[in-house]
C-alpha cells in the first residue's frame, strides 16, 4: 500500500473475494455516482463477485447488512448512499441510527462492513463528496473494503 499524490494505491487482488454493495434508493443520483466508482475501483482489483442490493433507505442498511451475512458469507460489505440534512432533527437520527446499527452487525458477525454512507449539510456538498473529480468516496469505500479484507 503506497500513498502517492493523496490517491491510495493497492496491491491487493480480489480474484477471489465477494463484495456486496447496499445502495439505497433515497438520494438515488448521488447514490449511483458512489456505486460507479466504488465497483470500478474493485473491478481494478479483479474482483468479479460483486453484488448490489437496494434498500428504500438509509435505516434499512443495517437490517440488509445482517441477512447479507448471514445468507451469503461475502468477505466485505459496502455500505453507499447519501443522507441530506434537512430543517428536522431526522437527519441526526438517521445517521446515529444507521451508523450504530452497520457497527453492531459488523462486530457480532465478524464481517468488514465499510460505511460509505455519505452525511452532508446540503446537496452541492454531497455532489461534491460522492464525484469523481471531487472527493470520491465510492472509491475511498472499495479501497477501506479491500484493506479490511487483509485483516
Amino acid at each position: 500500500m503506497e500513498l502517492e499524490n493523496n490517491d491510495l494505491q493497492l496491491d491487493i487482488d480480489g480474484k477471489d473475494m465477494k463484495i456486496v454493495i447496499i445502495l439505497p434508493y433515497f438520494n438515488e443520483k448521488i447514490g449511483l455516482e458512489l456505486l460507479e466508482n466504488a465497483k470500478a475501483e474493485l473491478e481494478t482489483h479483479n474482483v468479479k463477485n460483486i453484488e448490489v442490493v437496494r434498500t428504500s433507505g438509509a435505516l434499512e442498511i443495517p437490517f440488509a447488512c445482517q441477512r447479507i451475512i448471514e445468507k451469503q458469507k461475502p468477505n466485505a460489505i459496502i455500505t453507499l448512499g447519501a443522507i441530506i440534512k434537512g430543517e428536522t432533527s431526522h437527519y441526526d437520527m438517521v445517521c446515529n441510527t444507521t451508523y450504530s446499527g452497520i457497527n453492531t452487525v459488523q462486530l457480532e458477525h465478524n464481517v468488514p462492513i465499510i460505511y460509505g454512507v455519505l452525511t452532508c449539510d446540503n446537496i452541492e456538498q454531497a455532489n461534491q463528496r460522492s464525484s469523481k473529480e471531487g472527493s470520491n468516496k465510492g472509491k475511498q469505500a472499495a479501497q477501506a473494503a479491500l484493506i479490511q479484507t487483509q485483516l
